[in-house]
């Protein structure tokens, strides 16, 4: 048996599904592809988590799309952030390419071009269904760890909810937070102080400067009504695909603290929702969080630690996380050990800590006799990658380099014309893009506040004028003493006995 036979038959038996796959590519041995040789990820353990990453330019986004078309086609819906604003034309079908023929015989895959049902989402004033939560959603302690916030000033944030649980003050979004922390210290702080303990000043002074620095991400427009539900983005279509929801983040890439503000509540929010499933033979949803170092960057440690638990836990609601990022060193140690399957493209070596991030990547892949791994890292070509899986058994699949398959969608934004059709046919914009502001903490307060100022301005006029009507009425011996006459007599009096 030849070695490519050999090859291939390593590749075949450890690809081997009993259950339903998605075909990712074909595998490649001496950088030539070996035609049928399938890398096949099984469906059942797409809840494992996952890695796509590489250097700027080596096909990641593309291969994101892969993967959320092959899943949508199964019935699996999947949600994506778009930082980059590339990935609307998933709605459209490719229009093909004579390359895209050639790969695909090189595959051993016939190319159909399709488009996807499609759903926009936006956190902003973009178009598309809008983003929302509410403070209360959040609750003390998500919030406290967004915030960063010490130990002494998160005590004051679970008290402030207190006082609005015992009050039926809602909190739905950051001016009622603010509010009811300057009433805490203003006008209500004789209340707090007798019922909740004393709040300090300069502590509610730091929280509030780390809500307006919230603010001016943007946050303002994700916290509020109507919240969005997330069981809605596990739609099917009348033929069966799963929606693909793509989150537009052009206009907020550089705002991290919104970003992982809102990618934490999300998880946080489908944590607490979904049903426990186990495992089961595909999952119910999957998340692409593309620029995932956005993420981990200015991360608090409560937060990463908030994080991992959340990646750890998730997996049982049958829900499926993949990374998306330039180097698997962006990811925590704890996150990464996590991530059943890893496809990483091809890294540049320019500096020694590059060539140092390399030598940790490859180690994190199973050995190969067919691949010198640190090699094949540098050399990979557009549209190549490094595929580690694992089989319906858990167990790691061999290591694969793989020609990946092209998108049946359009590798393309859609035109103006065709994003706005897309919207304008959209239930979900219809059921989230009404703007509602209920009465809330903000307004209960200020009515409360507006009450209390009414009654000390009557209280203030009258005592003054009492005080003054008693002081004329009961001294009138200081009225004749201060009087201009009696200053004239007196003072003549002096004068002659000084002569």
């Amino acid at each position: 048996m030849s070695a490519k036979d050999q090859f291939f038959s390593h590749i075949e038996k450890g690809y081997t599904t009993k259950g339903d796959f998605i075909i990712i590519g074909a595998a490649m041995l001496d950088g030539e592809t070996v035609t049928d040789a399938y890398v096949k990820i099984p469906l059942k353990t797409l809840n494992r988590h996952g890695l796509i990453s590489g250097a700027t330019g080596t096909g990641k986004t593309k291969t994101l799309q892969v993967f959320a078309e092959n899943l949508s086609e199964k019935g699996i819906p999947v949600l994506l952030m778009d930082l980059k604003g590339d990935l609307s034309g998933i709605a459209e079908p490719s229009p093909g390419h004579a390359k895209i023929d050639e790969r695909h015989q090189k595959i051993g895959l016939p190319f159909e071009a399709k488009g996807f049902p499609v759903e926009i989402l936006s956190l902003s004033d973009q178009n598309g269904v809008k983003l929302r939560a509410t403070v209360s959603e959040f609750g003390p302690t998500l919030l406290s760890r967004i915030l960063d916030l010490t130990t002494t000033q998160e005590g004051i944030v679970a008290v402030v909810f207190k006082y609005c649980d015992d009050h039926k003050l809602p909190l739905l979004d950051l001016k009622d937070f603010k509010k009811v922390l300057q009433y805490a210290t203003n006008v209500g702080k004789s209340e707090f102080t007798q019922n909740y303990g004393r709040i300090s000043t300069s502590s509610t002074g730091t929280i509030l400067r780390k809500i307006i620095e919230l603010e001016q991400q943007g946050a303002d427009l994700f916290f509020g009504e109507k919240s969005f539900e997330v069981d809605d983005l596990t739609r099917i279509d009348e033929n069966g695909k799963g929606y693909i929801n793509i989150i537009r983040l052009t206009d907020i890439q550089d705002r991290h603290k919104l970003f992982s503000t809102f990618m934490l509540s999300l998880l946080a929010e489908i944590y607490s929702t979904f049903p426990e499933q186990g495992d089961s033979d595909k999952p119910e949803l999957v998340l692409f969080i593309d620029e995932a170092h956005l993420i981990f960057k200015e991360a608090s440690k409560a937060l990463l630690n908030q994080i991992e638990s959340i990646v750890k836990l998730i997996r049982s609601k049958g829900i499926g996380l993949y990374f998306v990022t330039q180097n698997p060193t962006d990811v925590p140690n704890d996150v990464l050990a996590q991530l059943g399957l890893k496809v990483q493209h091809a890294l540049r070596a320019f500096t020694a800590r590059d060539r140092k991030a390399i030598k940790l990547t490859a180690e994190n892949y199973p050995e190969s006799e067919y691949y010198n791994t640190k090699e094949v890292l540098t050399s990979l070509g557009i549209g190549e990658a490094l595929i580690s899986a694992l089989d319906e058994k858990g167990r790691p699949t061999p290591l694969a380099a793989t020609l990946l398959r092209a998108p049946m969608s359009r590798m393309d934004v859609l035109t103006d014309k065709e994003l706005k059709s897309v919207i304008d046919n959209s239930k979900l914009v219809k059921k989230y893009n009404e703007t509602i502001d209920r009465e809330s903490a903000y307004e209960i307060l200020n009515e409360k506040i507006e009450k209390a100022e009414k009654v000390a301005e009557k209280e203030k006029p009258r005592s003054r004028r009492g005080s003054g009507r008693r002081s004329s009425r009961q001294n009138p011996v200081l009225k004749v003493l201060t009087s201009a006459t009696f200053i004239r007599g007196v003072l003549g009096v002096l004068k002659k006995v000084l002569r």
